[in-house]
């Protein structure tokens, strides 16, 4: 079996950042994450600092602990550096399936032969992202959920050709960040959480934009009807309408046409109101109480 030392987050953003940040804190791994800019590597740091330093102040963390924990991680914006001595590679990027085959391509050239490439995808499929490889069976889904710093949850999910060992060293490494695992065994569209999620939460927006209720008013019906933590519209802006979107589109081209996107969702992604990452979604979060 692959023993996992080093691992690369390929992307900084809103999940790359909390992946590294899991890595290196949880798991002690030596990290390196890379995007594809400067500015966007340093905004994942500020965000990984900023996240830490949360934790100090609930004490649930030392200051020498988050000095360590930054020492762990290194940062670049050359993909061949990120990942020429890596054991493990978690590509983090958006959720595009073609931009995700290129990657996968251009690590499978510059990555250790005997390298994991995993992916944090929410919907597109391994075995799709696999087959950009000469190396397949080293190809599975790594699924975490946001904020990847809290959530405890990873969908490890297998290819057509992952192997035995790949599925047994991913499971061993999230673990090691002391999360919850759950093996998708077959690679089918969506996976368990998101084949049953997306398609309520895009029932939402579509309740919203059919006016049936208020934003509030449904919110409230499912955090009280269905002891849901936080209303569905609300996580919609958590998790960004146009990852959503992307999602719902996934899972109607790939399994069935029941599963189309509500007109209202796609309105909001073409009017770039996807949520907390841009301020404004179906909540206004520029507002401090909507913080």
């Amino acid at each position: 079996m692959t023993e996992v030392k080093r691992i690369t987050v390929l992307g900084a953003g809103l999940m790359g950042h909390g992946i590294t940040q899991v890595a290196a804190q949880v798991g002690r791994y030596e990290v390196c994450m890379r995007d594809i800019e400067q500015r966007f590597v340093d905004n994942g740091m500020v965000m990984i600092r900023e996240s830490l330093q949360r934790f100090v102040k609930k004490n649930q963390l030392t200051q020498a602990q988050m000095s360590e924990t930054l020492a762990r991680i290194h940062s670049t914006v050359d993909l061949k550096e990120a990942v020429s001595n890596a054991d493990l590679v978690i590509e983090a990027a958006p959720e595009n399936a073609e931009l995700k085959r290129i990657i996968f391509g251009e690590v499978d050239t510059s990555a250790p032969a005997n390298a994991i490439i995993a992916s944090n995808t929410s919907s597109v499929s391994i075995t799709e992202l696999a087959s950009a490889t000469r190396r397949p069976e080293k190809v599975c889904g790594m699924h975490f959920f946001n904020p990847p710093q809290l959530m405890k949850l990873v969908e490890v999910v297998r290819g057509a050709k992952t192997s035995d060992e790949t599925t047994q060293a991913i499971l061993k490494v999230a673990r090691k960040m002391e999360k919850e695992t759950v093996l998708v065994k077959k690679d089918s569209p969506g996976f368990i959480v998101n084949r049953i999620l997306t398609p309520a939460l895009n029932e939402a927006a579509e309740l919203c934009w059919e006016g049936v209720a208020d934003r509030d008013d449904i919110d409230k019906a499912i955090k009280l009807g269905l002891n849901w933590p936080m209303g569905p519209l609300m996580l919609l802006d958590y998790i960004g309408s146009d990852t959503v979107l992307a999602i719902t589109e996934v899972l109607m081209h790939e399994l069935d046409p029941k599963f189309h996107p509500s007109t209202g969702l796609k309105q909001m992604v073409k009017a770039q109101m996807l949520g907390r990452k841009t301020g404004k979604g179906f909540y206004d979060w520029t507002r401090d109480q909507n913080r």
